[in-house]
């Protein structure tokens, strides 16, 4: 693509007709019978359960021990029940005073319940190999045997019972009560555009505006707003990076890391592959790339404010949301039937929430709520096509949630490496219809340049995250981190990962604050990598043979957490401790590159 002028167009046009969730199928309201109703007869079936069970696991019966967890399983769907909904309620509006007395109530409450029923895990745990598996010869049992399988993961990392209730008790008060009060206030900050108070979702949004100028002026407020509240951001940080640190020590992780990776069901050594793979492959991704966008904006270096910017002959047509619900379904449609018939279920009975509102939480998730019941989706959808892209990610999630929903409670969340499958393929299978839909050369490039930036998104940028998060949990070890100390950090791995092509700036140093998941949850942040390189490993088998794909695909979701990474990739002819995977998972993103590279 030659250099064009850019074109100064801005519109006012937003999406209409966007829909709302409709959570009654969870609870009627928040001061409904129903849940006062189940709360009590939580706290009461806990207590019995307890009562009955408490020091007598490791001497009943395989049969009897799997009818413990069938009543363990129903206890804990209806306390995910409580907990699924006031956290719904609370992300529609989170700057309501009341909504957030409601989310730490039931917080609280079920906190309490859960106390009750830890002992039975603990208890779990202390049962020897040689004993357990003579349990797991009952049928009953054998059934459980992946949920056992994952807790005994947690056996050497786990404390007394004594040690184990009070963290869990004080869960609400610490670590809950700081992502708490984030959240709240990133809810509330409002930035001063063109005299309008926008959310910082619709500033965010700016950052992709057509109007280089709009863009700026997204950029330097957001980074002054942000700066504003530095000093409470870094605390927060600080603050749960000790908690993190303390408890690591208590339970004998090796690294920050290691305890995500537990969770995540992965390997350390696959995890530091991945990274060690993409962080090598920074300049021929990401430095290659951002160098030809500048090239394309006639300059040498791209403001940072101008790296998602569209390019200069891109259209700012708005993405009607029914148009959006087509392309997507759609796309699903033309691989299988069976997700496209899922998915059409969240737009046709209110499990989409989509309008940015003042208070809403940003960005977008999929969240599974039980197996009794379904899915709710999350956007702050713009209308543009990156929104349309984010749709069918979180469409993935969801019907990969409904489909692993039948493993039961207990066996159906998937580890956070496998969670972005199914997201990341409905991506790349929205991406390929658009793409084909593409009759010019030029309209082609403008779609596989977007289709590379949120590649670059999802992996290079990702993988800086988790480099990021790294050095800062190891450095607060040490000590308390200034605000000037972490902004070093960010704009060090930035400057690292970003390459020669993109101009930062100081007030640039902030923008570390702003993202969720170094708060929500420490170390997250590559598994979106994994799930990317996954996905484009799978979508070459696709490319190459696509006959009885769908079904083994279908398969691998319904799997739910029953199954490991290693033996879900197996029908599939892939292994993610393979030196060699990852690299072909980046090769698909760097031959994007090359064809750009080649029609420039």
């Amino acid at each position: 693509m030659k250099k064009i002028e850019p074109v100064n167009l801005y519109s006012n046009n937003k999406p209409a007709n966007l829909p709302e969730w409709d959570l009654s199928d969870l609870y009627p309201g928040v001061k409904s019978q129903v849940l006062k109703e189940d709360l009590e007869r939580l706290m009461l079936n806990a207590e019995k359960f307890k009562k009955k069970y408490q020091t007598n696991i490791a001497e009943i019966s395989g049969t009897k021990l799997a009818h413990c967890i069938i009543e363990f399983e129903k206890i804990e769907e209806n306390i995910s029940r409580i907990m699924s909904y006031a956290q719904l309620v609370y992300a529609t509006d989170m700057s309501d005073s009341n909504n957030g007395q409601f989310y730490q109530s039931m917080q609280e409450a079920v906190t309490k319940i859960s106390s009750k029923l830890l002992f039975f895990t603990l208890e779990i745990n202390r049962i020897e190999d040689a004993e357990l598996d003579k349990k797991l010869e009952s049928p009953e049992l054998s059934h459980f045997k992946p949920w056992i399988r994952d807790i005994r993961i947690f056996r050497p990392h786990q404390l007394s019972d004594e040690l184990e209730e009070m963290l869990l008790e004080k869960s609400v008060t610490g670590r809950s009560a700081w992502v708490r009060l984030f959240d709240e206030t990133m809810a509330n900050l409002r930035f001063k555009i063109d005299d309008q108070e926008l959310t910082i979702a619709e500033t965010l949004d700016r950052l992709s505006h057509k109007n280089s100028d709009k863009r700026k002026d997204a950029a330097e407020i957001l980074g002054t707003e942000l700066n504003n509240n530095i000093k409470l951001y870094s605390l927060i940080t600080n603050s749960l990076a000790k908690d993190k640190e303390i408890e690591d020590k208590w339970r004998c992780y090796a690294k920050p890391v290691s305890s995500r990776n537990r969770v995540n069901q992965v390997e350390d050594d696959v995890v530091e592959a991945l990274v060690t793979t993409v962080t090598k492959s920074y300049e021929k991704l990401s430095h290659r790339y951002y160098k030809l966008k500048a090239e394309w904006f006639g300059v040498e270096q791209l403001n940072y404010w101008d790296r998602n910017a569209p390019l200069p002959n891109d259209s700012d047509t708005i993405i009607e949301w029914k148009d959006a619900k087509r392309i997507v379904l759609d796309s699903y449609n033309s691989f299988s039937p069976t997700l496209a018939s899922i998915g059409a279920e969240f737009f046709d009975k209110n499990w989409i929430d989509a309008p940015p509102r003042a208070g809403k939480a940003s960005g977008a998730f999929a969240h599974p709520t039980v197996p009794s019941a379904h899915p709710y989706l999350l956007l702050n959808y713009q209308g543009k096509s990156r929104d349309v892209m984010t749709l069918a990610h979180e469409l993935g999630h969801g019907v990969h949630q409904v489909l692993a929903s039948q493993q039961g409670h207990l066996m159906a969340d998937t580890p956070l490496t496998l969670a972005e499958t199914a997201s990341v393929f409905g991506e790349m299978l929205t991406f390929q219809t658009l793409l084909k839909s593409k009759s010019s050369p030029q309209e082609r490039n403008i779609m596989l340049a977007s289709k590379v930036e949120d590649m670059l998104n999802t992996v290079v940028r990702q993988i800086a995250f988790h480099e990021f998060e790294t050095i800062v949990h190891d450095q607060r070890r040490h000590g308390e981190l200034t605000p000037e100390a972490i902004g070093d950090v960010w704009m060090s791995v930035q400057e690292r990962s970003l390459g020669p092509a993109i101009k930062l700036e100081r007030n640039y140093a902030s923008f570390w604050s702003y993202i969720p998941h170094f708060i929500h949850s420490p170390f997250y942040v590559y598994a979106y990598a994994f799930g990317d390189c996954l996905v484009n490993s799978l979508y070459a088998v696709y490319e190459e043979s696509n006959e009885g794909f769908a079904e083994n695909y279908i398969e691998m979701l319904r799997a739910g957490g029953t199954l490991r990474h290693k033996e879900l990739l197996q029908p599939f002819n892939l292994d993610a401790s393979d030196s060699t995977f990852w690299a072909k998972g980046l090769s698909l993103v760097e031959n994007f590159i090359d064809q750009l590279d080649d029609g420039k």
